[in-house]
C-alpha cells in the first residue's frame, strides 16, 4: 500500500496524512467511504454465523428502560422478531469466517496488523444499539445497510450505570451528532463517548441496519508484562544444554539457603529470597531479542476459539519449484516479524538473508507468487509445506 496516496476511505487523505492528524486525537467522518457499499453478508448468513459455537456473538435487548444481554451461540429461533424494536446482535471475528470480509480489512492495513483486532457486524432493528459507551482502542465505524444515527463526545465523566449487563456511561454529553447510510464511516480514537442507535427506513420501514466495526488491539501494561515474564521464563528453562552432542542439560539454578538461620518468624519473606527473585526477573529481561521474540510470539496467537483445517490437497512440492503455484496465507493466520524473526500463528523462527526477506513479503503480502517461490531456499520452502500442513497457508495454482 502507498500510504502518501489519498483514498476516498479516508476523506481523500493519504493513510500518512490521516496518521498524522487523527489516529489517536481526533474523530473523522467519511462521507461515503465506500461507495455504493452493500453488506457483505445477507441477514441469514449473519444470523446463522451467531449460531455457530465457535462464534463469538451476543444479543442486547433494550425494554422499558432495562438492558438484557444473552450470549452466543444464538440459534435463529432465540432471536426476538424482527418487528421488535430496539434489539442488537453482535458477531465478533467476521472476518476469521468470511473471505469479503476479511478481504475488507485489508484495506486498513496502513495501521500495524499488531494492532489490528478483528471485523465485528452489528445486526439492529430501529432503536437498536448498546447504550452510550466509550472503546478503549481506536474503532472505524463502517455503516454496511439501513441507517444509523451516532452522538459522540469527549466526555470527562466516565462513570457507568449500576446494575445493567453492559457498560453504559451514566451521564453521557454529546457533542456532535450525524445520520450514516451505507457507505458512510465515522473513525473515533480510543476513549472517544458515543451512542449508535439504528433508525427506521424510508417511510418508517425497518431495513436491516448493519453497521462493520473495525476494532484494533491495545494490549494494557500490565497485560504484556505478565505474558512476557511467562514466556522469557519458558525461554530460560529450555536454552539448557546440547542434546545433540551428548550433554546433558545444567542443572536449574534453584533457590540456595545454607546461611540461613533459625527463625521465630516464620512467615516472614526471607530477604535472600526476595533478591534472588529479582535477579530472575533482571535475567530473564537481560536479552533483548528474548524480549521481541516473546511479544512477537504473543500478538501472533491466535484466539482460543481458532483452529484451523486439514488442507484439501497434498503439498505439490513439483508445482512449488517449478513456479506453477503460489500461496496464500489462511485469514485466520496471524504473521509477523522484526528484524531477527519471523513469527506465525504464536510460533517464532530466527530468518535471515534471503530467507527474512521471502518471509516478510509473505506477511505484508499475505502470499507469494510463483516467481518467488521459485527462487525460495529448500529450508524456506520445507517451512512452507508445514505451514500448509497446519492449515496455516494454501496452496494455489
Amino acid at each position: 500500500m502507498d500510504v502518501h496516496q489519498p483514498l476516498p476511505l479516508l476523506a481523500g487523505l493519504s493513510p500518512a496524512q490521516f496518521m498524522r492528524r487523527h489516529w489517536q486525537k481526533k474523530p473523522l467522518l467519511v462521507r461515503q467511504a465506500i461507495p455504493g457499499f452493500q453488506p457483505l453478508l445477507s441477514r441469514t448468513a449473519l444470523f446463522r454465523l451467531a449460531a455457530q459455537a465457535s462464534v463469538e456473538s451476543r444479543l442486547i435487548v433494550h425494554e422499558a428502560r432495562k438492558w438484557r444481554m444473552t450470549q452466543g451461540p444464538l440459534p435463529a429461533k432465540s432471536l426476538p422478531p424482527l418487528n421488535q424494536k430496539a434489539w442488537t446482535l453482535l458477531v465478533q471475528g467476521v472476518d476469521l469466517h468470511d473471505a469479503s470480509a476479511h478481504a475488507l480489512l485489508q484495506n486498513f492495513r496502513f495501521v500495524p496488523d499488531a494492532r489490528m483486532d478483528d471485523l465485528m457486524i452489528s445486526f439492529a432493528t430501529p432503536g437498536g444499539g448498546v447504550g452510550p459507551h466509550f472503546d478503549s482502542y481506536d474503532v472505524f465505524l463502517l455503516q454496511a445497510s439501513g441507517r444509523r444515527r451516532w452522538q459522540i463526545g469527549r466526555q470527562q465523566d466516565l462513570s457507568l450505570q449500576s446494575g445493567v449487563p453492559l457498560k453504559i456511561l451514566k451521564h453521557f454529553e454529546p457533542e456532535e451528532e450525524f445520520v450514516l447510510e451505507a457507505g458512510d464511516m465515522l473513525y473515533l480514537p480510543p476513549r472517544y463517548a458515543h451512542d449508535g442507535v439504528a433508525l427506521a427506513g424510508a417511510k418508517g420501514q425497518a431495513d436491516d441496519c448493519m453497521t462493520y466495526s473495525i476494532g484494533f488491539r491495545a494490549p494494557a501494561k500490565h497485560e504484556l508484562a505478565a505474558e512476557l515474564l511467562h514466556r522469557l521464563a519458558e525461554f530460560s528453562e529450555e536454552a539448557g544444554g546440547d542434546l545433540a552432542s551428548g550433554q546433558s542439560p545444567p542443572e536449574p539454578a534453584l533457590y540456595r539457603d545454607k546461611t540461613q538461620v533459625a527463625t521465630d518468624t516464620p512467615a516472614a519473606l526471607p530477604s535472600g529470597l526476595v533478591e534472588f527473585a529479582g535477579q530472575a526477573v533482571l535475567q530473564a529481561l537481560k536479552d533483548p531479542l528474548a524480549v521481541a521474540c516473546a511479544l512477537g510470539e504473543y500478538m501472533t496467537e491466535p484466539k482460543p476459539s481458532v483452529w484451523f483445517d486439514e488442507p484439501q490437497g497434498e503439498w505439490d512440492a513439483e508445482a512449488v519449484r517449478s513456479g506453477r503455484s503460489q500461496v496464500r496465507l489462511d485469514a485466520r493466520t496471524r504473521m509477523m516479524y522484526d528484524a531477527a524473526h519471523v513469527f506465525i500463528n504464536g510460533d517464532s523462527y530466527r530468518a535471515k538473508g534471503a530467507d527474512a526477506t521471502l518471509m516478510r513479503q509473505l506477511a505484508d503480502g499475505r502470499g507469494l507468487d510463483g516467481a518467488r517461490l521459485r527462487a525460495a531456499s529448500p529450508a524456506a520452502l520445507g517451512l512452507l509445506a508445514e505451514w500448509h500442513d497446519a492449515g496455516w497457508l494454501h496452496q494455489l495454482s
